[in-house]
């Protein structure tokens, strides 16, 4: 099983406002599927040979609870089922706090499922070309 986790952090570009999808300064939920996607990408990336990437193909994600300007976040992304190319992740992003210790995960905001597929890099991009 691999994991990856990243920190984010919510900044102006972030919120609902900025990205469209509502119009409070709060993180906007595309933007917190961007993270996930990317928490999916980092944990993808030691099973990828040369030449290879992979591309997203099914999402479900429920945003469960707000993140004002300014809240720190980590996204996490495991890995749930693999069968040959097709690689499918839990992710969860969960508010950062500060306690007496340091730096700890708190209150989840967010949880749900991501699908990648492995492709040749250029063999994909090849077959999407303007007169392919």
């Amino acid at each position: 099983m691999t994991t990856a986790t990243l920190p984010f952090s919510v900044g102006d570009d972030d919120t609902a406002l900025a990205v469209g999808s509502g119009s409070l300064p709060v993180l906007g939920t595309p933007r917190l599927l961007a993270w996930c996607e990317a928490a999916t990408c980092a944990a993808i990336e030691p099973a990828l040979g040369a030449g290879e990437t992979s591309v997203g193909t099914r999402v479900s994600l429920d945003h469960q609870a707000a993140s004002p300007l300014g809240q720190a976040l980590e996204v996490t992304a495991t890995t749930a089922y693999v069968d040959g190319r097709l690689h499918r992740f839990t992710v969860a992003a969960r508010h950062v706090e500060v306690g007496p210790e340091g730096p700890v995960a708190g209150k989840v905001v967010a949880t749900g499922e991501v699908t990648r597929v492995v492709v040749d890099a250029e063999r994909f991009l090849s077959r999407i070309s303007p007169g392919s």
